[in-house]
């Protein structure tokens, strides 16, 4: 009987009552669209970062990371990196046989990093083939280098011109070979950009007289929120001599700037969630001015206190729930909407993000639990707000309301 009577209550008023809805739906479109884009910039960034070589997870020998040498290789054709490629949740796997070198063209020299690399599965897993900046892209049978826009700046070397690679093979004998330059790539890492050099894994192995060997084999996963997953699933079924490693592991500073950035947000946040409280609430004291009179004149005509604590109760806490409803079926298309149409970045911004290899825009996050977090949040904002309309009614004097 007081539920009906709250929620005839409701619609006496529909503009009071769709004000209050309003601010409580608004509030949980708001929060969720922030923390959307916020996980979006994030998701945004790992994809970048991942994309630049490391991949998501890799398989390595288990002393490799720590000395990046040849004698830290193992088998990498046949049966192993068969049984990766079929296991589920996998989407591709792309040897790799790394090596530094003495790269030279006339009197110019520079060490160097030269990666032997499955042009197919490799473009699958970090999309090299897009970092073409001019040339053309590796095929399996050649005999050609890709080399990177810094190192070959530095080389004064451009197309079609011929790089020698002096380095150390896989049984400590001298490594030397002259290959021609069939491509230019660029990447937004520094780093990467002033020492990279890539040529096929078969001629690499020949390079480097290590036939079937390889330094990591990377994997892309089919989702790569299941990474984590996945290494731990791969830690129990590789060899002893194997590890499986995630980008996590090998790119630490990147997890540190995401938790400091997340850690500055949640002060935004915060500030976000006090607006939120103020909005409602304001909307709860309007409420209680418009309607001290008839609460008075209900209490004065024999409604006991706690009755009708129990339907105003009921009436925040429908309106607090059917705001939460609304908005997360209001952020669902705002959302999905940004997620197609992402915030692009212009003038300096842009120029930054594109220096670093990064395409100048913000997406929003997909992930329905982001908003479904959100609404959760708002409601128990709303419920403890609630508290303060039973509150006002249980003190509330009857004869001074019915004078107001």
């Amino acid at each position: 009987m007081l539920f009906i009577l709250a929620w005839r209550n409701l619609w006496r008023n529909r503009s009071r009552t769709l004000i209050t809805m309003a601010s409580v739906w608004c509030a949980v479109v708001l929060a969720a669209f922030s923390m959307s884009l916020q996980q979006g910039a994030f998701n945004n960034l790992i994809a970048n970062v991942v994309s630049f070589y490391s991949g998501y997870l890799q398989v390595q020998h288990v002393a490799y990371w720590e000395e990046q040498t040849l004698e830290n290789s193992f088998e990498g054709e046949g049966s192993l990196q068969d049984s990766l490629q079929r296991l589920p949740g996998i989407s591709a796997v792309a040897p790799r046989i790394q090596a530094f070198a003495l790269a030279s063209a006339g009197e110019k020299t520079k060490g160097c990093l030269v990666a032997g690399i499955d042009p197919q599965a490799e473009d699958s897993v970090t999309q090299l083939r897009r970092k073409l900046s001019a040339g053309q892209y590796l095929r399996d049978g050649d005999e050609a280098v890709l080399v990177a826009e810094g190192l070959a700046r530095r080389l004064k070397i451009g197309l079609h011109d011929t790089l020698v690679l002096l380095g150390q093979g896989y049984y400590g004998s001298m490594a030397a070979g002259k290959f021609p330059v069939s491509g230019i790539v660029g990447f937004g890492s520094p780093e990467l950009n002033d020492r990279a050099v890539f040529m096929p894994v078969a001629a690499a192995r020949r390079w480097l007289d290590a036939d079937g060997m390889a330094t990591a084999l990377v994997l892309l996963p089919e989702l790569p929120e299941q990474t984590d997953q996945l290494a731990a699933e791969l830690r129990l079924s590789l060899p002893p001599e194997l590890r499986a490693i995630t980008w996590k592991e090998m790119m630490p500073d990147i997890i540190e700037h995401i938790e400091t950035d997340t850690a500055s947000s949640r002060i935004m946040l915060g500030v976000l969630y006090l607006l939120i409280t103020f909005g409602i609430f304001s909307t709860l004291l309007m409420m209680m001015a418009e309607r001290r009179r008839e609460f008075g004149m209900l209490i004065a005509l024999g409604m006991k206190k706690w009755q009708l604590g129990a339907v105003v109760l009921c009436e925040s806490v429908l309106i607090t729930v059917t705001g939460c409803l609304v908005g997360i079926l209001a952020g669902i298309p705002v959302i999905w909407w940004f997620s197609i149409h992402p915030i692009r970045l212009k003038g300096e911004s842009a120029a930054a993000f594109s220096r670093f290899g990064f395409e100048p825009v913000i997406p929003a996050s997909t992930d329905f639990w982001i908003l479904a977090e959100q609404a959760v949040i708002v409601l128990l904002i709303g419920l403890l707000l609630s508290l303060y309309p039973l509150y006002k009614v249980i003190r509330m004097d009857p004869v001074a309301a019915m004078r107001s």
